[in-house]
C-alpha cells in the first residue's frame, strides 16, 4: 500500500511563501511514475477541494483556477517526492492541505485512492 508523507506547512504572513513536500513509498509492482498526485486542502467549514495535481508520466499539471499563476506542483522522481511551492499566499489559503495519489498516472479524472495525514497552513493577514 502507498504511503503518503506531508511536510512543510506552517504560519506565513500574506504575500510569503511555502513549500509543501509529498514523500511517496510503498510501492510494489508499479512504481511513482504509474500514479497522479496531488494536493487538496479543506479550510474549517469547508468541503476538501482539489488544489493540483501532477501525472508521474509526463509531468503534466492542472491547478484550481484560484491557485493558478501563485502556486506550482513538481515531483523529483529519483526522490518519489511532490512537492507544492505556493507564493503570494493570501489569507483564503488557510486549510490543512492533504497529499493523495490515484493509481492511474493521469491527472484527468482524478480520483484518489491514498491520503496523507495532512499538513497546516495558515496565512495571517
Amino acid at each position: 500500500e502507498v504511503q503518503l508523507v506531508e511536510s512543510g506547512g506552517g504560519l506565513v504572513q500574506a504575500g510569503g511563501s511555502l513549500r509543501l513536500s509529498c514523500a511517496a513509498s510503498g510501492f510494489t509492482y508499479d512504481t511513482f511514475d504509474d500514479y497522479a498526485i496531488g494536493w487538496f486542502r479543506q479550510a474549517p467549514g469547508k468541503e476538501r477541494e482539489a488544489v493540483a495535481c501532477i501525472s508521474g508520466r509526463d509531468g503534466s499539471t492542472d491547478y484550481v483556477p484560484s491557485v493558478k499563476g501563485r502556486f506550482t506542483i513538481t515531483n523529483d522522481h529519483a526522490k518519489n517526492t511532490v512537492y507544492l511551492e505556493m507564493n503570494r499566499l493570501k489569507p483564503g489559503d488557510t486549510a490543512v492541505y492533504y497529499c493523495s495519489a490515484d493509481r492511474y498516472y493521469s491527472c484527468s479524472g482524478y480520483q484518489p485512492i491514498y491520503w496523507g495525514q495532512g499538513t497546516q497552513v495558515t496565512v495571517s493577514s
